[in-house]
C-alpha cells in the first residue's frame, strides 16, 4: 500500500466514530509500511478522523466490493 491508496479498516475505533469496513485515505507511511496515518471523510468532504494505525488495522479495497453508506456517529473525545 501506498500514499493516497484507498484501505479498509479492519477493526472498530469507537473513539473516532469509525467502524471496521469504513473506507479512508493513506496520508502517511510509517517505518516502511508497519503503520499508516490514515484519514477518513464524509461523503461530502468533511474529514472525520485522521488515525495512526497499525498495518494490522487496515487492509486494501478487494476486488468486487461495494461501497455502503451509513451516517458517523460522534466520536467520543
Amino acid at each position: 500500500m501506498k500514499e493516497l491508496d484507498s484501505v479498509v479498516l479492519t477493526t472498530d475505533l469507537p473513539e473516532h466514530g469509525l467502524k471496521s469496513g469504513d473506507i479512508g485515505t493513506i496520508v502517511l507511511i510509517h517505518k516502511g509500511g508497519t503503520g499508516y496515518e490514515v484519514e477518513f471523510i464524509t461523503l461530502d468532504g468533511e474529514t472525520v478522523a485522521v488515525v495512526s494505525l497499525f498495518a494490522s488495522q487496515v487492509r486494501p479495497i478487494g476486488h468486487r466490493e461495494i461501497a455502503h453508506v451509513r451516517p458517523v456517529e460522534s466520536a467520543i473525545n
